[in-house]
């Protein structure tokens, strides 16, 4: 270790800037802003004003809609449990996280048909397609919705 390659410990150093703290603090008197104009003062305008040009957030065109309302559904294929469980398990999606399928559930899970699934799973999930629910029941597994 040589001394150009210590620093501070960790979280011991805020990043916090203060500012206007008197001349000797390299930062004082205009506290950064400079001299006089619009920037220096209190009441500065907006981010995305242009000096009352219409702005170019408003200039473009809006384009399609979006709704707010709308959930994030993760979906997985029945192939995707045939590959990762064992037969006899029970599929949740906190196991689906744990081993790395699946990174998060966000508004729900849905279970789709799309592959063949041999083994004797319990898979509870928030949705399922009617094809998934009757090869998972095929195999003499069980689909649950939670």
């Amino acid at each position: 270790m040589e001394l150009h390659e210590i620093g501070p410990a960790a979280g011991s150093k805020s990043n916090r800037y203060r500012r206007g703290r008197g001349h000797a603090s390299g930062n004082g008197k205009t506290a950064g802003y400079g001299h006089k104009g619009q920037k220096a003062r209190s009441g500065a305008p907006r981010i995305g004003f242009e000096g009352g040009q219409m702005p170019l957030y408003r200039r473009l065109p809006k384009r399609g809609f979006k709704n707010y309302n709308h959930k994030e559904i993760v979906t997985l294929n029945v192939s995707q449990l045939e590959q990762f469980y064992e037969n006899g398990d029970t599929v949740v999606s906190e196991d689906l996280i744990e081993r790395g399928i699946i990174k998060d559930t966000k508004d729900g899970l849905k279970i789709l048909g799309n592959g063949e699934i041999t083994k004797k799973l319990t898979v509870k999930a928030n949705a399922f397609s009617e094809s998934a629910k009757q090869k998972i029941e095929a195999a003499g597994g069980k689909a649950e919705v939670i």
